[in-house]
């Protein structure tokens, strides 16, 4: 499993870092969440479902 978030998407919500940290985090530079661990988890699915604006895949 690799997951992705595709930051011109992403509105920075954070839904993902709260609910997966040991894959997410958020960008500082850019407010954008960034993938810290593409091999993922499996809190990195609960993460995709959340995404409000489905910036998150998992291939």
């Amino acid at each position: 499993m690799v997951v992705k978030v595709n930051v011109d998407e992403c509105i920075g919500c954070g839904v993902c870092v709260q609910l997966c940290p040991e894959v997410f985090e958020l960008d500082e530079a850019e407010g954008k969440a960034k993938v810290v661990k593409p091999e993922g988890a499996e809190c990195a699915q609960e993460a995709a479902d959340n995404c409000p604006v489905g910036a998150i895949t998992i291939e």
